[in-house]
């Protein structure tokens, strides 16, 4: 890891080693794979994506609209090709082309959906939570339809991946033919390999749990807990149990890992957390990086 950035609901992005670099509310971040280049979307005000250069501090190389509101979530495909941005507010994923220097290449394709779900409260219209690239196929998470939504490149709608009405798929992960969801709305982590499905719940902690990041590492599936405020861990094979630890501070939006070390971001207290993991169980350092609601970490 070079640097560690991070961003969320404060002033700008926090580079620990560079300092800060104003922008509105960057609560997503995502790296170029091949380019020194990174991408923040601005989730609150004006809804858009902007790209950085990162040789020697953050520098703005471009800015372009989401096409849709409160855009929550970036990825980059592995060949560098192209990103895609999940809307929350209006459920629109956004797919645009990048040029040999990582900038955007033309017009984007804009995805927008409609539909609801039995929440009345979180559920009233399409929510577009993350966008993931596996297979040369986007998947996009929909809190508020209770589905996995399925693209090619081009923007060819696929059939989608069904869950329980209710559940509010968030964040996922692949790791093979398995598709790992966390589900906010129900508080469970799903399993769906082929035909079969094993669902847990992601906390076992008394009172209200809204699962926030998933993330796969080393054979074990990793779950942040948002009122619990934990991180989960289960194994791979089976979601049966293997810890659940506290985060050392309050609301985990969204983690990371970097080797062994667990990078947790406590929006609600201010704090990026450092564990270490060992055999697999995230054990706390007493360290922490002071910034204000931190959304999302990214070892780069």
């Amino acid at each position: 890891m070079k640097h560690l950035y991070i961003g969320g609901y404060g002033p700008g992005i926090l580079t620990v080693d560079e300092g800060l670099t104003p922008v509105p509310t960057p609560t997503f971040l995502a790296a170029h794979p091949t380019l020194p280049v990174l991408y923040a979307v601005t989730e609150l005000g004006e809804a858009a994506i902007t790209a950085f250069s990162t040789g020697g501090g953050l520098a703005r190389l471009e800015v372009r609209s989401t096409e849709g509101t409160m855009p929550c979530h970036v990825a980059v495909h592995p060949s560098g090709d192209l990103l895609a941005v999940a809307n929350y507010g209006d459920g629109t994923a956004f797919v645009q082309r990048l040029d040999g220097q990582g900038g955007f290449a033309g017009e984007p394709i804009v995805l927008r959906h409609q539909g609801g779900g039995p929440v009345v409260d979180r559920q009233e219209c399409a929510h577009a939570h993350q966008a993931v690239f596996h297979h040369d196929i986007l998947h996009v998470p929909d809190l508020g339809t209770d589905e996995i939504r399925r693209y090619t490149l081009e923007g060819e709608a696929l059939e989608s991946i069904e869950l329980p009405p209710g559940t509010g798929p968030r964040h996922m992960a692949f790791a093979g033919s398995r598709l790992y969801v966390a589900g906010e709305l129900d508080g469970t982590v799903t399993m769906i390999d082929g035909e079969n499905t094993t669902s847990v719940v992601s906390s076992t902690k008394e009172g209200v749990n809204h699962p926030s990041h998933l993330e796969l590492n080393g054979g074990f599936v990793y779950v942040a807990n948002r009122g619990p405020d934990t991180i989960s861990v289960f194994d791979a094979a089976d979601l049966s149990p293997v810890a659940e630890v506290p985060t050392g501070g309050a609301w985990p939006r969204h983690f990371a890992i970097d080797g062994d070390t667990l990078y947790v971001a406590n929006q609600h207290s201010d704090a990026v957390a450092l564990f270490t993991l060992k055999d697999g169980v995230p054990e706390p350092t007493g360290r922490e990086i002071p910034v204000e609601a931190p959304g999302c970490v990214l070892p780069w």
